[in-house]
Formats: structure tokens, sequence, C-alpha cells
């Protein structure tokens, strides 16, 4: 009993089902089916027409909102009144289907605002009169001094007081690399501490922190992207004027009530209220072919009106995992291959992703087995020490070799600069108290992101780069895949901000990300576009559109596809209101009754579904080659 309780209650279900009956009783009706003392066509009207009447009764009363339902509540009754049923039904059967189908093409509310919030810790470890407990995080007060365990997620800004760490800060600048903090260094709510404990003082807590900030710019930018609305609903007003002025002129023209009910009848938007959903249903599972998911239902009309495309960088036109790109040694005695090999067994029992990175390099390019650590020693926030075949090696941050006295070269510095300069991170490397060389890493940029900023531009979609990145870093990876404008060094807010810029100056922008940092802009934007398989849930939960497999050589297919789609939805309502004035013309002249009327009327609801349908097959004339999809964002690389 409860299981039918629940299934009333989803109302997606309950429409699904009252469709299919009312299917059922209009083919009975038609053809005389058992032969009841009631017409079956009844079942239709009550469970397809009476929400509509009901829908259209309400919004007259309550704002006096004329949209399409009202004309069809207007045919439904004058059909019922002079004993017309079937054709009744049939009108509320089809507007009913319709509706379903728009509802299909609207998302549901979801949980994306939910999981920033469940990024908050709900408990902090805080120090007060040398003790040491456990208190919830909304208890944290300004000045509180917290200690912040590997693995924990950090309940309220503040900065370090002592200890060293790593942190993760993907979550507020959408950077994949742990940043190494120290004493009177800034961290934020949010984000995650991976390795060294560390102490800190509190400074902005409960609504005042970043990740809180972050969910009320999401909000606010949620609120403010308004739904487009319905073709139907749109004319609506004209179309109850034109239909019932028709009807009552021909009443009085000739003096007959069934063709003034016929006119109501095949004026009836049937058509025009199927053009748009079927047209972005059609399209939408186009896009699906191609990997991707549209999520809102109007994003593809929103995303043909777009003069801008936003790009974040990391995850999104790069990978988002750090890999070698260069191998540095300055020291006649050890190899590049050497160095490499010694840096790889040092690393071998690191969590760093930098660590795994040169493990993985190594073993990419060598069938040898790496020599095990005799001793290991992770440093938080400097790199690792570790004792491999009798040599003792430092990997780490320059800050790790000066601590423990060992002198870097200044032709190492300069050659590191240069690699610095282009975005790269840098491991230095120490044998036995000499510096000996670098390994650079790099984030790798997607083989086919400058052919598809360059069919963007084909498209006369202009591109901009949005990241956390500094300048010189910022200005390079554009340069590579011919991006002329960029936004260096933005956080959350600077991105929404950015693009509401843009919009205010009635420039459309797309935004394309994939961190939980890019949730606020792609929330914000006129159509967010979510990388969906390295993206975080916050980011796609966010975004009308989700790229599943991260395939953003497909952007441009999905852009011509959103203006094929618009094409599609004009002709279709060109080809409905043909079908409908002639139709018209036909029932003032009385040639047309309201069941062979509403037949009639309906083939152009027919001929709009065939017409969307052939938007499943669509496909854009936009040529890729194949590339690399793993280039280096660095230039001037060894790769030994």
């Amino acid at each position: 009993m409860q299981r039918i309780i629940d299934f009333f209650k989803d109302e997606e279900k309950r429409t699904l089902l009252f469709l299919i009956l009312s299917a059922i009783a209009l083919l009975i009706s038609f053809f005389d089916i058992g032969h009841f003392k009631i017409d079956a066509a009844w079942i239709a009207i009550i469970f397809c027409g009476l929400p509509i009447v009901k829908g259209a009764l309400e919004g007259l009363i309550r704002e006096f909102d004329i949209k399409a339902d009202v004309l069809v509540s207007l045919a439904l009754i004058a059909a019922v009144l002079i004993g017309e049923n079937f054709a009744a039904g049939e009108v509320a059967f089809i507007m009913a289907l319709g509706a379903l189908l728009e509802d299909r093409t609207v998302a549901k509310a979801r949980a994306g605002i939910e999981k920033l919030i469940q990024l908050t810790p709900p408990t902090a470890r805080i120090l007060r009169n040398g003790e040491e407990s456990i208190i919830p995080a909304e208890k944290v007060q300004v000045a509180d001094i917290l200690r912040v365990l590997p693995g924990e997620t950090i309940a309220a800004d503040g900065v370090i007081i002592s200890g060293r760490t790593s942190i993760n800060q993907s979550v507020m600048t959408g950077e994949s690399l742990p940043v190494d903090k120290g004493m009177g260094d800034e961290v934020s709510s949010g984000t995650v501490n991976q390795f060294g404990t560390f102490d800190m003082k509190a400074t902005k807590v409960g609504e005042n922190s970043s990740l809180q900030r972050m969910i009320r710019l999401v909000e606010s930018a949620d609120a403010s992207k308004a739904k487009i609305v319905g073709m139907a609903d749109r004319w609506a007003t004209w179309i109850v004027v034109i239909a019932l002025l028709s009807a009552v002129g021909t009443w009085i023209a000739t003096g007959e009530v069934i063709r003034a009910v016929t006119i109501l009848v095949v004026f009836c938007p049937c058509a025009l209220v199927l053009a748009t959903p079927t047209a972005i249903m059609a399209g939408i599972g186009n896009a699906t072919k191609f990997g991707i998911l549209v999520r809102e239902g109007d994003a593809l009309e929103r995303l043909s009106k777009i003069t801008r495309i936003a790009f974040d960088k990391t995850g999104t036109l790069t990978h988002g995992k750090p890999a070698v790109v260069g191998v540095e040694s300055f020291h006649s005695d050890i190899s590049p291959e050497r160095l490499l090999a010694l840096t790889a067994s040092a690393e071998l029992r690191s969590e760093h992703p930098l660590g795994k990175a040169v493990i993985s390099h190594f073993r990419n390019k060598s069938n040898i087995s790496l020599a095990e650590p005799q001793k290991f020693t992770m440093l938080a926030g400097r790199g690792v020490k570790a004792a491999v075949a009798d040599e003792i090696i430092l990997a780490g941050n320059a800050e790790l070799l000066i601590e423990n006295a060992v002198a870097i070269p200044d032709d190492m510095l300069g050659k590191a600069s240069t690699y610095r300069n282009e975005g790269c991170t840098i491991i230095y490397v120490a044998v036995n108290d000499a510096g000996v060389g670098f390994i650079a890493l790099s984030d790798t940029l997607r083989g086919d992101s400058a052919e598809m900023v360059q069919n963007l531009h084909d498209l006369n979609i202009e591109s901009i780069l949005l990241t956390g990145d500094n300048p010189q870093a910022a200005s390079h990876i554009a340069k590579h895949v011919g991006i002329g404008k960029v936004h260096p060094e933005c956080l959350p807010e600077d991105k929404m901000s950015i693009i509401e810029q843009y919009q205010n100056k009635n420039e459309m922008v797309c935004m394309v990300g994939d961190g939980i940092n890019d949730a606020p802009a792609l929330k914000k934007a006129y159509v967010g576009l979510a990388m969906g398989g390295i993206g975080s849930d916050i980011a796609v939960d966010a975004a009308d559109i989700t790229l599943v497999s991260d395939d953003i050589k497909s952007i441009p297919h999905l852009l011509r596809l959103s203006q094929k789609t618009m094409a599609t939805i004009k002709l279709n309502i060109v080809l409905s209101l043909l079908l409908n004035f002639a139709a018209i013309l036909f029932a003032m002249t009385g040639t047309l009754g309201p069941v062979l009327g509403a037949l009639v009327h309906n083939v152009g609801s027919v001929a709009v579904i065939i017409n969307s349908a052939f938007l499943l097959n669509f496909k854009s004339d936009t040529k890729y080659s194949r590339l690399n999809t793993h280039k280096p964002i660095c230039s001037n690389l060894d790769l030994s």
C-alpha cells in the first residue's frame, strides 16, 4: 500500500501513468471498442484536461497570467459543451504529452550547494590552556588556536603559527598540486592538510570563512540566472486574443457555434508547445552520442547565444596531473638518467603527487627496478630525505637544500628559473650534500586544446582564460592554445566577477571548468560546462552541461548543435502556425468539424516531432586531427 502511495506522490510517474491510460482510452473512444455507455475519452479529459484547466484558472486568478493553457482550456470546455468528447480528450492528451516533454528538459533540484556545505568539517581540534579538545566547528571563535592533523579539513580561515605542511587548495584555487605552507602563511577553510601537523590561529570563522563565502556565491549566482520562457507561453496572449476574435467573429457571421468551437480546437497550440521540447530533447540525444550530458533543458537555447567562452586551466585545458617534463643534471659524474633513478628511489615511499609523478615517469622510461631506500623521511613543506645505495638524497624545494647547508649552483638556479617562468614546478636534488640537478614537473596540456580553441574562433566565439596561476604561467599556456585574453591569479569570486562584467555588457559567456572553485563561475555564466571525468561532483552539479568523457574537442560540435537546435525550433514554429492558420480558414467555411479539425491540426504536431527527430543524426562539419593528448606545457624541455 505504501508503495502505491509513494508512486502517486511522484508527479512524473503519476503523469506518465495518466498519459498511458488516456492514450488507451482515446483508442477505445475512436474505434468505439466495447460500446461503453460513457465515452472512454472522458478518461483523457479528466486525467489530462483537468490539470490544464486548473493551471490556467490559477494563473488567471492569482496573477492574471495568460499562457497557452488558457486557449487549451477554452477549446476543451467548448468541445465538451457541444459533445465532441474525443476532440477534447485528444487535445488534452497532446498538451499533457507536450508538458511532460517540457518538464523532462528542465533540470530537477540538485544537491550542489549541499555538497559544498558538506566540505565544512563538523568538528575542530582546539588548544585551550595547553589542552587539546574536539569542539563543533561552528563554535570556533576568532583568535582560537586550532591544531590540524594530516588528512584533516581545515575548519576556519587562519594563519599558521607553528609547523610545516602541504595543503590541497583545489577547493579554492582549482590547482591540483598541494602548496607548501609554513609559519606565517594563510590557510583557508575547506582546504585539506596533507602531510604535516600544524597549529593555526583562526582569523575568519563561520559565515565569514572562505568556504562559506563561496557557498553564498553559488547560491546568489544560481538565483540570478533567469529561465527562458517557452515559445508558446511567450506568444500566448496574442494567440488567445486572435483565436477568440476569430471564433466569435465566425459565430456572429455564420450563426453556427460548431464552427466557432472548431476554430478554438484547431487554434490550440499543440504543435507550438511541442516545437521547443521535442527539438531540445532530440538535441540532448545527439549530444549524448558525443559524451555530453545536457542537464538544463534550456541550456542549448542559451548556448546558441553565447559570444565568449571562458576556460579554467587545470583539469580543463590540461589533464590536471603533474608530469615530468625535464631532467637537468649539473654534475659531470651523474647523468640525467642516473639523477632520475636516484630521485625516484628517494621518492618511493612518498605520498606527495610530485613524488608519485617522478616514480611513474621513471617506470615509463625504464624497465630497471628501483632501489629501495634504506632510510626515508618525509619533510612536510620541504620534500624528502632518503638513503639510496649508500648515498644520501635530498629531493624537494630550494628551502630544503638551503636548510641542509647545500649550495645551489648559479647555473642550476638560472636554468630552473626558465622552467618556472613557463609554469613548471621544480624538485631540486642533492646527493651527499652537493646540489647536482633538478627535475621539472608540469601539468600536461590536452593535445586537442589548441585546435579546439581555433575551431571556436572559426565560429566567431572569443575565448578567455580564467586561472589561479601567476601571470607568467597563465600567459604561457594561453599562448600555447591560442587564447588572447588572460585573467591570472583568480579566486572563485574573481572568476565570477569577471564573467559578470562581460555579461553586463551583453556578452553572454559560457564557462568551462572542473573544480569546486569553479562552481560560482559555472553558476554565474549564461551557460556552465563542467568536465565530468575528472571534475568534482560540485562543479558538475553547478553546470548546465557536462562533458562526461572530458573530451573538450566536442565543444565546437556542441555549439553548432545548439545553433542547429534553435533553427529547428524556429522551423517547427513556422510549420505549426502555417498549418493552424490553414485549418482555421477551412473551419470558418465549415469544411472542418471539431473531430476532423483536431486530427488535421495534430498533423502539425507529427510534423514537428519528425522535423525535430532529424537532430538526432546531426553532425557538425568540424574537423580534428589526431594529436598527442599529453603535450607538456613547458617548452625547451629535456625529457631525458
